[in-house]
């Protein structure tokens, strides 16, 4: 590349080379030209009374200063069965973290610090992950053997988690097609993170130890929209049982994507859905971006892969007290190491995904491996003529630099800069490779930042403190005869009914589907009616206000009595249901007060329209396009509501207007 074209034209210039297009644009033919798969880990915690290995309660939260006592440990990692570390035990042992847990008496126990063994396997949980493994049509295990799976970021105290497989080999329908399922396992959750400055990562321990299903599919998805389907399938599937919990961080997935010539990258701990869709398409950039990377540098290195940069101390000749992140360095006593990437001119400002260059790829393992906290990096690549000439050149010179080169100027404690530099010669070296095996961590932008190694098999071992469990066939067949519908039959069903479409995620998410089944049948209302007065309004008050008290769905059902036992119209039920909501104690014949509804016949009713029509002819002798039919609804709508049909009561309007 030409020195005249500067980092700004380059971002353009690679974004164009690489063949991004955003997500709004891209087509199915996008995605299979690339090579796009996708394969989905959905974790959900279950509603049980205690936690998985211990007898500590299930579902208690803490906040994060409410806590009785706090711990630290150091994790280190250990030799697999075949006598082999993974890689991503030694990238966090690296870290030298200080890993610090907030307990509370009444949520955590000695169990979830190793120092007790386990308890027998919680057998509600165990239930509970059976019906969910026949509901994904697996075939359960005959007996279950507890594994430990190695975890070293300081997530679970013990630095393992217990794991077991219930059901392998099932599948799920979606549009056209079927997924595999190659695994549902149940598993005990970690703790929650609190904070991650430096050295130190906070934790509470409330959640630690709560029964988590895991469910694995194939790698089956050819479209992020596939994967969004997927996804959506399998969070209404769990929520049918009733009996797993909901809320923020309940239920989390991690996305598995790759293209061709790629590699799989695990996005970690994606707490939406409706993300998923823009996250792998991202991702599927990313990697062809690498790709092209690579291809750029081996065109570079024809006779060899040469992976080459020298480090060079700044001298505090070239720190400018203009430059406020620089002279802070200095001032805190920071060491401040410029570093040459031998072939890497333009490399660095080459476009990765929307907003972000390959300078974050180094950037951010910094921040996680080295333990740096921004601002810690500069580079010569920086776009919107960041870097001034002068200085530029300094470096150059300082770094012995061609015009061929790039340079990384990081600074930080003294004692961390030896990792941060062994981490930029590493990832300098994978750049040669394409796309390194990593997991990533979601962004709200629907951009991903690099999290840690991607973990490999010598992770897992069995755990010698736990005895296999048999699972008895009429244990299996009991299970299955409680079995709820279908997904896919509740929405063939939702279909038939012509409910709107858009109703369906908040109804089968929120597991309304008995609930608008009872609904239609007992009150014989139609199906369209009651889908609306779920999936709409429903949704929109819980999503615009707060209730008084706990509410229940199942108090609709009493509302839609009430109002019948009352001779009331139905379609007075959505103001009341606002009421209801609100004010779920509320008895109904106060809400019926509240929403100012009066018995009137229908006869009282009529006889107001030819007197309401003048009164619009009077008031509006100008425009009489509409003969008046919206303003005398409106007047007569309150009147109306709870006593006669509002279409009917429109067409007489609209006879009356005509006449």
């Amino acid at each position: 590349m030409k020195k005249s074209v500067s980092p700004d034209e380059n971002f353009a210039r690679s974004r164009t080379d690489v063949g991004f297009v955003p997500r709004e644009e891209a087509t199915d033919e996008c995605y299979r030209s690339m090579g796009f798969k996708c394969g989905l880990e959905i974790h959900q915690q279950l509603k049980t009374k205690k936690k998985l290995f211990c007898r500590c309660p299930s579902g208690h939260y803490q906040g994060p200063e409410e806590y009785d006592a706090e711990i630290v440990r150091h994790m280190r990692p250990t030799l697999s069965e075949l006598g082999e570390y993974d890689g991503t035990a030694l990238m966090e042992f690296k870290t030298r973290k200080n890993i610090f847990y907030r307990l509370q008496n009444n949520t955590a126990c000695t169990y979830e610090f190793d120092d007790t063994p386990p308890f027998l396997l919680n057998r509600e949980a165990l239930t509970i992950s059976m019906e969910i493994a026949l509901l994904l049509k697996t075939s359960v295990v005959g007996e279950v053997h507890i594994t430990r799976k190695q975890y070293l970021d300081g997530s679970i105290p013990t630095g393992f988690q217990r794991t077991a497989i219930i059901g392998i080999d099932g599948h799920i329908p979606i549009r056209n097609k079927e997924i595999e399922i190659i695994q549902i396992s149940l598993e005990e959750d970690s703790c929650r993170e609190v904070s991650d400055i430096r050295h130190d990562r906070v934790y509470r321990t409330d959640r630690l130890g709560m029964p988590l299903i895991e469910a694995v599919t194939g790698p089956d998805m050819k479209t992020p929209e596939e994967a969004y389907e997927v996804g959506q399938y399998i969070r209404f599937l769990t929520r049918s049982t009733g009996k797993v919990r909901t809320g923020i961080g309940a239920a989390r997935q991690d996305v598995n994507v790759s293209i061709t010539g790629g590699r799989r990258v695990e996005i970690k701990g994606v707490s939406r859905i409706h993300a998923i869709p823009r996250l792998t398409h991202n991702e599927a950039f990313r990697q062809q971006a690498l790709l092209h990377i690579r291809d750029e540098l081996m065109a570079r290195f024809k006779q060899k892969r040469a992976v080459d940069f020298r480090e060079v101390d700044l001298p505090n000749s070239l720190i400018s007290d203009d430059w406020v992140p620089l002279r802070s360095a200095r001032e805190k006593g920071f060491r401040m190491v410029a570093v040459r990437l031998k072939g890497f001119r333009s490399i660095l400002s080459h476009f990765t995904g929307p907003g972000r260059m390959f300078a974050d790829e180094i950037e951010e393992r910094l921040k996680v491996i080295a333990c740096l906290e921004p601002p810690f990096m500069t580079h010569s690549e920086k776009l919107n003529g960041e870097i001034p000439e002068s200085f530029d050149n300094a470096v150059r010179s300082l770094l012995q630099c061609e015009d061929s080169d790039a340079w990384v100027l990081i600074w930080g404690p003294k004692e961390d800069i030896p990792t941060a530099l062994e981490t930029i010669g590493e990832r300098y070296e994978l750049a040669f490779d394409g796309v390194p095996d990593e997991t990533r961590k979601s962004m709200p932008d629907g951009t991903t930042i690099f999290e840690r190694v991607l973990p490999g098999p010598n992770r897992m071992y069995p755990d010698t403190d736990s005895a296999p469990i048999a699972v008895l066939d009429s244990e299996i067949e009991a299970v299955r005869s409680g079995l709820p519908d279908d997904v896919s039959a509740m929405l063939h069903q939702l279909n038939a009914w012509r409910v709107p479409q858009d109703t369906y995620a908040y109804i089968l998410g929120r597991n309304l589907f008995p609930l608008l089944e009872t609904m239609i049948e007992r009150f014989q209302v139609s199906p369209v009616f009651a889908g609306t007065l779920l999936g709409h309004r429903l949704k929109y008050l819980e999503g615009h206000f707060s209730p008084s008290a706990p509410f229940h769905y199942e108090r609709i059902l009493d509302l839609f009595q009430y109002v019948m036992d009352q001779g009331i119209n139905l379609n007075i039920l959505p103001i009341m249901l606002k009421e209801l909501y609100q004010h779920p104690n509320m008895d109904f014949d106060s809400i019926r007060s509240a929403v100012a509804y009066r018995k009137t016949e229908a006869e009282n009713i009529h006889s107001q329209i030819p007197i309401l029509i003048k009164k619009f002819q009077e008031i509006r002798i100008s425009d009489k396009s509409d003969a008046g039919v919206p303003w005398v609804m409106g007047q007569l709508r309150q009147m109306a509501l709870g006593n006669i049909d509002l279409a009917d009561l429109r067409e007489k309007i609209v006879e009356a207007a005509h006449a």
